[in-house]
Order: C-alpha cells, then structure tokens, then sequence
C-alpha cells in the first residue's frame, strides 16, 4: 500500500520527500528560514525602546510603533520626566521608576544597533560581557545587535538580487534559446559588451557620486549579474526547442507564449532552480566585500563586512573579528547544505524509469 502511494506521487512530492531525507539540508533550511522571519521583527526582540510602558495610568508602545508601518516611533524623554532632554532613556526609566507604580517591559535584549558612545552607558571597544554579548565596536555600539541586524540585511539583499537576477536572465536567456536567428546574434553582441564591463570600478565611481544604498547596489549589481544565467537559458531552450513535444505543440499552432511558458520553460528550470542557493551566497558575499572596502552600505548601517573591517583595523579587539566571521561561516554553510539537498533533489537520474 505504502509503495502505491510512493507511485502515485507527483514529481514535485517526490522531490520534496528527498529533500526532506537530506537532513543536513532540511534543518538548515527549517533553521534559516525560522530566523529570517524573526529577524523581520528584531525591533521587538532587540532594541532599547520599550514594549511596553506604563506612566500615570497611561500605556505606550515604543518597540511596536517601529514595527508598525507610519507609526511615529520616537518619544521625547519629558513625555515621561526625564531629566535629560532628548529622547526617552527606558533602560534609565526602568531604573528609576523601580518601586514606583509606573513600570517598563523592556525587549529580551535591551540595545538597538545605532546607539553609541552619545549614550553614557556605552563604552568603546567593551569586551563581552553579560551586559554587551559581544561587546561594543570603535563608537561604542553593540555589536551582537549589529551582527543580527546585518542578517536580515544579508539575507535581503542577496535574496532580492538573486530573484531580480534569475527574471531577467530567463528571460533574455530564454528568448534567445526560443527564438535565435538574429535576435540570438544581436544579444550575444550586447552580453559580450555588458560583460566587460569592470564592475567595482563601476560601484566605486557611482558611490563617489551618489550616496550608496540597499536599493541602488541592487541596482548596480542587477545590470550585470544576470548575465551568466542567460547562457544556461539559452542552451536549455535550444534543447527542449528540439524535442518532439515542442514540434507537436507547434503543429497544433500553439502560440509562442504557450509553449515557451506552458512546455519550454517547466523543463528547462531545474538546473537553474538547484543553483539558486549558490546564488544567494554570492550575493551575500557581495556585500561584506562591498561594506569592508568601504563602498557598500552607507554608515551607521548594521553590516558584516564593516564590523569586521574595524575588528581587522584593531586585531587586539578579538571580538570585532570573531563575531562577523562565525555569522558569515554559519550562514553560508546553512546556504550551501540547502543548495547541495536541492540539487540532489532535483537530480533527474533519481525519478527515471531506467533506474
């Protein structure tokens, strides 16, 4: 009965149950997706605003309103009888207001990845500690909430830039495959023009003009990463174009439209789908590199490669080194398991009836 039932799957069933066998791969995937979703909500879960605060009958919610899209987040430290001006101190609040009625839900991890030595709490270069895990960089920020937020910086960034990538690479990969002829001759012309391109000289140039950011380095990267998928594309369509099933579908005067979405393209992404993960780290590794030659994201951003270029700069601060470097190694080796239990769950040799 159970071998029915294993018959009867379909394909992308079978696929899923080998990749769910490739436990190094599955866990990893289980882990990572499991943490990119909390890092959506880090504000709730590091930062120094408060959950939730009650002063003279009245509740606010500092750490949600950052949460929540239009919501103003800052609250003036007189709302709440500060001593000193400026915005509202919660972890002095808290301190203070012990014993009273008024009271403070602070976050499990009470600093955010901004907050320097402005902050009299805050020292330069404090080692680890109960009270900064990983210690305070060169301003005095807090380095293990910076490393969380560059995750889901990371991850964004490589996750937006693979995805934008692989639209326009099938695309233009996938109609010169299709179509060729001229078409085929005249964007091989322009690949091979775009592709030389020297493309940190490029970055280098526009953020010595413009001031860089998440969504123009995507930019950047986006005119010529896509490029090499375009040369798989283009050899799985003229491979599939080939085959029977196609000529059939053309007989039957089919559009062009149908049969590249309906036929051609289903066929023709595995190889491509199995190499998204190694994307991905590419992407990710793009950006540390960006951030520690000092031509990524702009500071104060939370990045990898920036701590990590300050930890180099001052090697006696193990910490700053430490820290960037394991958060790096385990997220790319959690990427690159997934992408070695994709492939082998997208290998074709598994599914086929010569077997």
């Amino acid at each position: 009965m159970e071998k029915n039932n294993i018959v009867s799957e379909s394909i992308n069933q079978k696929r899923w149950r080998k990749f769910k066998s490739i436990k190094r791969g599955y866990y990893s995937f289980i882990a990572l997706i499991s943490l990119y979703i909390m890092s959506l909500f880090l504000p709730l879960f590091i930062n120094s605003k408060a959950l939730v605060v009650r002063y003279e009958g009245s509740f606010y919610f500092p750490a949600f309103a950052e949460v929540a899209p239009g919501i103003n987040s800052y609250y003036d430290g007189s709302l709440f009888n500060q001593e000193i001006a400026g915005e509202a101190n919660f972890r002095h609040l808290k301190r203070k207001w012990e014993g009273t009625s008024n009271w403070i839900i602070m976050p499990l991890y009470p600093f955010n990845p901004y907050e320097d030595i402005t902050n009299n709490e805050n020292k330069m270069y404090e080692p680890p500690s109960s009270t900064h895990w990983f210690g305070t960089d060169d301003t005095g920020r807090d380095v293990f909430a910076r490393m969380c937020y560059a995750f889901n910086i990371s991850i964004s960034f490589a996750f937006v830039l693979t995805v934008l990538n692989y639209i326009i690479g099938v695309s233009i990969g996938g109609a010169m495959g299709y179509f060729g002829g001229k078409f085929d001759l005249f964007f091989q012309r322009i690949i091979e023009i775009w592709s030389s391109l020297p493309l940190l000289f490029v970055v280098i140039i526009i953020s010595s003009i413009l001031k860089p950011s998440f969504v123009l380095l995507i930019f950047i990267y986006t005119l010529v990463n896509w490029i090499f998928l375009t040369y798989y594309m283009r050899a799985e369509f003229y491979r599939e174009k080939s085959k029977d099933y196609v000529s059939a579908a053309i007989s039957m005067g089919q559009s062009n439209s149908k049969i590249i979405f309906k036929h051609i393209l289903p066929n023709s992404l595995v190889p491509v789908i199995t190499y998204f993960p190694f994307s991905m780290v590419g992407g990710i590794l793009v950006l540390v590199s960006l951030d520690f030659l000092g031509f990524g994201l702009a500071p104060p951003t939370p990045s990898w490669g920036q701590i990590l270029y300050v930890g180099l700069s001052n090697i006696t601060k193990w910490w700053m080194v430490f820290a960037p470097i394991m958060a790096q190694f385990f997220t790319l080796l959690s990427i690159v398991f997934i992408g070695e239990a994709i492939r082998e769950a997208f290998d074709p040799k598994i599914y086929s009836r010569l077997r």
